[in-house]
């Protein structure tokens, strides 16, 4: 097997999402589209708010009438307007949300009024201003963009979305992957290992890493190591967007899964990335299908997944931001020099801070559930101490804020 070096992440990622295009879309009803990400643009239909209301609970006054007294002759209620107009000396109570009457312009806080009966006066010298007023269309107006396609979908812009009048919107459709687990070591039943084995337990991590980006996720393996039992798996595959692999691709005797994709009909497109862990990464295509080789050893397979299998999905969903999103924290303990590779240290936040994991080793699961951060140690960086400024990816939401 011919080799090349290693490419640096950020060029193996930019040839990777290069290739990747946005899946056809769909029509959703809002209460479906959680999570989807926007194939068209959102256009409001309606005005927000649709004409002046009030910001505050008190009483509505016109423009220009600040001091009083005044004469209470109504209220209005979010709901329930008050129909009349206002002359001068007049005033209405007002609720929070409510509609401002015919030439009100001013509102007197609850506070600061004082009302016998129907009469209305200012406490403490308080006087009525425009400063409470909610205008018409402050928030958008009808016509208005209120969402870029790309977007994703969440409680806040569906929200905005069924605020602008739109029940429906366009979103791309999710891609279809298959998670293929390898190797002679793996048991399908937790709970009945030999002493040779360990559970199968990459593609269960890897599905729920992917499934809220996936519309269909199919489980095959664990696959022994042996070509006719490779090829047969491969067999299985359907019709899926993503073919993800877990184990066999580094270069050992019973790493398997290359020549068997490569007798499959896959073109590889690169192998190896210069990080660690999870430096035998592969990629490769086979038509329409895009082949992701992840590690066998558990935390490798989570960082490649990570950085590699969470952007193309987003891609494929139509997403506008693929990538995780790193952040500068202050580290609380200590870095070693970097090395021949880009490192990627387990971590946890602690007030604010980045600590690592005292255990780094890329088969320890325990630690990996413990981690909030993947900390990065530069290839060839110095050795860092405490109160450094280190660049990080939060694990939450994929990295993806």
């Amino acid at each position: 097997m011919t080799t090349s070096p290693a490419l640096d992440l950020a060029e193996a990622q930019k040839r990777l999402l290069g290739r990747i295009s946005p899946l056809g879309s769909e029509r959703l009803p809002l209460s479906d589209a959680l999570g989807r990400y926007l194939a068209e643009p959102v256009m409001a239909v309606r005005t927000q708010p649709p004409a002046d209301l009030s910001a505050m609970d008190g009483y509505a006054m016109r423009a220009g009438d600040f001091v009083g007294p005044w004469n209470v002759v109504g209220e209005s209620a979010a709901g329930h307007p008050y129909l009349g107009e206002l002359a001068m000396g007049e005033t209405i109570r007002i609720s929070t949300g409510a509609l401002l009457p015919r030439k009100a312009g001013a509102i007197l806080l609850q506070e600061d009024a004082d009302r016998r009966g129907d009469t209305l006066s200012t406490l403490n010298g308080e006087v009525a201003t425009a400063r409470h007023i909610r205008r018409a269309g402050f928030d958008f107006e009808d016509g208005d963009t209120l969402l870029s396609n790309g977007h994703l979908l969440n409680a806040q812009r569906i929200a905005l979305i069924m605020a602008g009048g739109l029940s429906q919107v366009a979103v791309h459709h999710l891609p279809k992957i298959a998670i293929m687990e390898t190797g002679d070591e793996l048991s399908a039943d937790p709970g009945n290992c030999t002493k040779h084995q360990i559970p199968a337990s990459n593609g269960t991590m890897i599905a729920a890493l992917a499934r809220p980006l996936t519309s269909q996720i199919d489980l095959i393996g664990p696959v022994a190591d042996d070509p006719a039992a490779l090829s047969e798996a491969l067999g299985k595959v359907e019709d899926v967007d993503i073919l993800v692999t877990c184990g066999g691709a580094s270069v050992g005797d019973h790493d398997l899964v290359r020549p068997a994709l490569e007798a499959w009909g896959a073109k590889i497109d690169f192998w190896r990335v210069a990080i660690k862990p999870g430096k035998p990464i592969m990629v490769a295509r086979r038509g329409r299908q895009l082949i992701l080789g992840l590690p066998g050893n558990p935390v490798s397979g989570y960082v490649t997944a990570f950085l590699f299998l969470l952007p193309v999905l987003r891609a494929m969903a139509g997403a506008k931001q693929c990538l995780p999103q790193s952040v500068m924290m202050p580290l609380r303990g200590k870095m070693p020099v970097g090395g021949q590779r880009l490192e990627l240290q387990r971590g946890r936040l602690v007030n604010g801070h980045a600590e690592p994991l005292h255990q780094q080793d890329s088969s320890a699961l325990a630690a990996l559930s413990q981690s909030d951060l993947l900390i990065l140690g530069p290839r060839h960086g110095p050795a860092r101490t405490s109160g450094a400024m280190v660049e990080c990816y939060q694990l939450q939401n994929g990295g993806i804020a």
